[in-house]
């Protein structure tokens, strides 16, 4: 992958790495940036160690932008030149673009990620860091960076924030961390995504409908608690619904009386019980209320549950079980149900639901308890990073709350939510270039994602490309509450460029997160681990850039032999997960043409 900033002009242009870039900022300006937290002595011998290895330690974007906030943070403008020491060694690396990324790590003020991130992405690297001078690795033990750093896993570039509709971008600036607003972009789409009933688009031929699933995964006390924020987004949706059922109930009451008062009036009709309109569905209602509030709100509905256990224990019970209904959900398979009160085969058409759920990794597997099953690769995973960083939480603005701010977002997007239901359908779709690029894109990522993990992962690198289209979709509808005109019955919605490469790179942050949760789940009995085989070793173990040499040595040291590790060499060279040099060397395409993960030991 690149590490230029993105740019959605490069996307129609094609623009290379490092063109087209604006002038570098002058220095100075950052100069008195703040005082250096840590002395250099350590990130002076790390820095020679990984020279003298000639490594690229950070081939991904994420990681390279992550590397900037660290050396930033801790040594402000100082930090430069080590930056560029340790970029030189990416292949498409340019002094310019380089300069351009420091300057805005300076500004951006590293959201929490301070030196520790230098020396974990130099242990990932294969870098020794057990005998640096001060042996605290920037105040980081030694016994820290195995225990707590083994696995960080990349957030949505800041990029892409910028290039998000205005409605989102309003709601991600209040997040206090990558994270945070990470979980806030995804947490709205999701909550929105139950809120846009009348906008379809044909994707395999079939009609399909913006409803995500999404499972926010981290240990107690992670920050997971601030979705709660996004609620509030649908909630006047909701009360809107309550306030019209109470209407109802209330017609219905007077109704029964009046019927009960005349039953001898053979030609009066018994009144019909009105529907139960709401939009949140409770987590632990039984299947067959489910289904008959989707079927009361016209297949409409969103589960919104903080504690994943509860869906998962739900499910375990003996009326709860809806599982099967939530997979053909996803799709919008027809749903049968049976109404034991008046004993009627009911028949859902077309379910429309969406669901947030978060909890703990156990709970995860409490709710997914194997890798083959089939709600695991239907989600949406994000699995939040551990920062050891105290929140401001006197920081903003004291004059309005977060739930006020949330509230009055709510109140807007409940206005448009009333414009676009006033019109009978909404068609939207790619274009001719986009549905090319976005085929091109899935299918090199299915074919390195089977030579890596077999076909355990296929179905959900299938419904990520579905995900990736519901997430343009979403955009693209929301980019209309900043036209002037409202849309007109039969008109279509065409995805814009900038908004289809931001759909793009939200699902390549999602393979992460969704192949991390995959290696944790238990596999079935007569599977191999998809975290333990040989080739997966081999994978983990390449180097940014090697020879022969190097991957015979690797290969003797996990006992692969000779011609083995000849042949998945090549397999991997065929499935593009490397690139083979005119020289006879090799280079790693991690996190390239394909979001393949940075797999750590």
């Amino acid at each position: 992958m690149s590490k230029k900033t993105f740019n959605p002009q490069d996307w129609q242009t094609g623009n290379s790495p490092g063109e087209n870039h604006s002038n570098h900022s002058n220095h100075s300006n950052h100069t008195n940036h703040s005082k250096i937290k840590v002395p250099t002595t350590d990130i002076d011998a790390i820095t020679a160690r990984i020279e003298s290895a000639a490594i690229d330690i950070a081939p991904a974007y994420a990681d390279w932008r992550d590397l900037g906030f660290a050396l930033a943070d801790a040594l402000c403008e100082t930090g430069r030149s080590y930056f560029h020491r340790l970029s030189r060694f990416y292949p498409g690396y340019t002094a310019k673009e380089t300069d351009k990324q420091y300057d805005s790590c300076l500004k951006a003020h590293g959201h929490g990620i301070t030196i520790k991130t230098l020396y974990h992405l130099a242990k990932s690297a294969g870098i020794d860091i057990a005998k640096l001078p001060n042996c605290q690795n920037g105040n980081l033990a030694k016994s820290e960076i195995s225990e707590e750093m083994t696995e960080v896993l990349p957030t949505i570039p800041q990029n892409i924030y910028a290039a998000l509709p205005d409605f989102l971008r309003q709601i991600t600036d209040y997040a206090n961390s990558p994270e945070d607003a990470d979980l806030l972009l995804l947490g709205s789409l999701v909550v929105i995504s139950a809120c846009l009933p009348n906008v379809f688009g044909i994707y395999g031929g079939v009609t399909v409908y913006p409803n995500l699933f999404l499972f926010v995964t981290a240990q107690a006390s992670a920050g997971k608690g601030r979705l709660s924020l996004c609620r509030r987004l649908v909630e006047p949706i909701h009360r809107q619904l309550r306030e019209l059922n109470k209407l109802e109930n209330e017609e219905y009451t007077h109704c029964m009386a009046e019927y009960s008062a005349n039953k001898k009036n053979l030609d009066m009709e018994k009144p019909q019980e009105p529907p139960l309109r709401v939009l949140f569905i409770p987590a632990n209602s039984s299947a067959t209320a489910v289904f008959q509030i989707l079927n009361d709100n016209e297949g409409v509905g969103l589960i919104f549950e903080t504690e994943g256990d509860t869906l998962a224990q739900t499910f375990k019970s003996e009326h709860g079980n809806y599982s099967d209904g939530f997979r053909k959900a996803f799709h919008h398979e027809k749903i049968s149900y049976l109404r034991r009160k008046d004993r009627e085969y009911v028949t859902l058409e077309v379910p429309k639901l969406s669901a947030l759920l978060s909890g703990t990794p156990r709970q995860v597997q409490s709710l997914i308890p194997d890798a083959e099953n089939g709600l695991f690769s239907r989600f949406i995973f994000y699995c939040m990073n551990i920062r050891l960083q105290w929140i401001d939480v006197f920081a903003g603005k004291e004059t309005e709350s977060l739930d006020h701010c949330f509230n009055r977002l709510g109140d807007r997007f409940f206005d448009f939510y009333n414009t676009i239901k006033s019109i009978a359908s909404i068609r939207f779709s790619l274009t001719s270039n986009q549905q090319k690029a976005f085929l091109t894109y899935f299918e090199t990522t299915q074919i390195q994602y089977w030579e890596l993990f077999g076909q355990d992962f296929i179905g959900t690198v299938r419904r990520l490309g579905l995900i990736a289209f519901r997430i343009a979709m979403i955009l693209t509808t929301l980019r209309l509450m900043e036209s002037p005109s409202p849309l007109s019955f039969g008109e279509r919605l065409t995805c814009s460029d900038p908004d289809f490469q931001t759909s793009l790179e939200i699902v390549k942050i999602l393979f992460h997160h969704a192949i991390f949760v995959f290696r944790q789940l238990p596999q079935p009995a007569a599977a191999p681990a998809n975290n333990g085989s040989p080739k997966m070793a081999l994978f983990q173990a390449l180097p940014a850039q090697f020879d022969r040499a190097k991957y015979m040595e690797i290969a003797t040291r996990l006992q692969i032999p000779e011609s083995t590790a000849d042949k998945q060499i090549a397999r991997f060279v065929n499935a593009g997960l490397l690139t083979k040099q005119t020289h006879g060397s090799y280079t790693k395409k991690t996190d390239s043409t394909a979001a393949i993960p940075l797999l750590r030991g």
